[in-house]
């Protein structure tokens, strides 16, 4: 598995080489195109659930622990966890965006009746696997609400909730912008209140923080190791965003406003990512300093990580339903968020029994990936692509024809 994600790496960066000389002037426009800024703030909240809230306390000791992990020996923690979540990870999500604002309406590739039931597949897999990650993670953060022996029913409960919430969501487009705008307000505000309560603590200051991003020059010192997978986790973490690529392409590529390519790829790698630096290093700091969490500051990360999920839940639900006609409009309100709402509970139970493993679904995004590139390169004469300016067509020659 470990060859098949690292094999998956090295196509998708060669796929962003190959975008940006072919067609990176091309201008590119979304069906529902909005600013650059409401992009943005859709990409990243969109693109990220509630695990950028909830692992980096949890990750950094074992990053640390170079006795049991030597792996991580190359890099401090703080870079190793950028490196699992930033910057080269979007190069990914700009290849499918991509293709699906520019590429997917003229080859149809996502329309093959096969491709289409895989890709829904891995959307509503992808899906509750959110929802899993929620609930994995409660018992670190929230243990007071942990049951002593058996089933925590508060932690199903906060699960149940949230998916009820999402799928109710869902139900309007006019709750994707609110929940992306508000999510990344929310995720705004917690980096700051948690970096200004850090640096009041006894014996830390402002000056403690800014040494702490320099440490991410690791990570770009480093690059080269974030390619293949250095370890099962690693790799773990590879499959999981190549899991998430496809839906992030085919939903964010909806909302692309009026940029060439290369505008969109630097976009995708650069806000997301200083995003992530900045709080990445606020939560470096209350590791290496020991800043106590537990209590209000833990519960305010679970309720930033739930909306996240909500924000996540929502445009995933939205794009699948879509896709298979399960729709409000099909089944009434009532009966959609009874549907969607048991896909869910569903399958996120069988994550948790591990029946089901997010790794498996990275591995499809990955055949599919490779599938359509094929399907592309030996295309019919009367499938026309945009070339570099978008004005004039290239027709891709069929094998069959040579």
């Amino acid at each position: 598995m470990s060859a098949l994600v690292g094999a998956g790496m090295v196509f998708f960066l060669a796929m962003v080489a190959f975008i940006l000389i072919r067609w990176g002037k091309l201008p590119l426009k979304g069906r529902i195109p909005v600013s650059t800024w409401v992009f943005i703030a859709i990409l990243f909240t969109s693109g990220l659930d509630v695990g950028l809230i909830m692992f980096p306390l949890t990750e950094f000791p074992v990053y640390a622990n170079l006795k049991e992990n030597s792996e991580y020996a190359f890099a401090n923690p703080l870079a190793i966890e950028f490196g699992f979540w930033g910057f080269m990870i979007w190069a990914v999500y700009f290849v499918t965006c991509f293709y699906f604002c520019a590429l997917e309406p003229k080859l149809r590739f996502f329309q093959i009746t096969w491709v289409k039931w895989l890709n829904n597949i891995v959307i509503i897999g992808t899906c509750a696997f959110t929802a899993h990650l929620l609930f994995a993670n409660l018992t670190w953060y929230l243990p007071s609400l942990a049951a002593r022996d058996g089933i925590s029913y508060a932690y199903i409960a906060i699960v149940g909730l949230t998916i009820l919430a999402a799928v109710y969501s869902s139900t309007a487009l006019k709750y994707v912008k609110i929940l992306s705008v508000s999510s990344g307000g929310l995720f705004v505000v917690l980096g700051t209140g948690l970096a200004i309560y850090a640096v009041n603590q006894p014996g830390v200051d402002m000056g403690d923080y800014l040494s702490t991003l320099p440490l991410l020059s690791d990570y770009f010192a480093h690059l080269d190791e974030f390619v293949l997978p250095m370890n099962d986790y690693h790799a773990f973490y590879l499959f999981w965003w190549f899991a998430w690529s496809i839906m992030i392409g085919q939903f964010t590529a909806r909302f692309v406003g009026n940029m060439r390519a290369v505008t969109l790829f630097l976009n995708m790698l650069i806000w997301p990512s200083v995003s992530l630096a900045l709080w990445f290093s606020v939560l470096y700091l209350l590791y290496t300093k020991g800043i106590d969490t537990a209590g209000i500051i833990n519960q305010l990360m679970v309720a930033v990580g739930v909306v996240f999920v909500l924000n996540s839940l929502d445009s995933l639900i939205r794009l699948y339903s879509d896709n298979l006609n399960l729709t409000v409009e099909r089944f009434g309100k009532p009966r959609y968020i009874a549907i969607h709402a048991m896909i869910m509970m569903s399958l996120t139970t069988l994550f948790g029994m591990q029946f089901i493993k997010i790794q498996w679904i990275g591995a499809i995004v990955i055949g599919m990936g490779a599938c359509c590139v094929l399907y592309m390169v030996t295309a019919d004469r009367r499938h026309r692509l945009p070339n570099a300016d978008g004005l004039l067509p290239l027709k891709l020659k069929s094998l069959s024809s040579k």
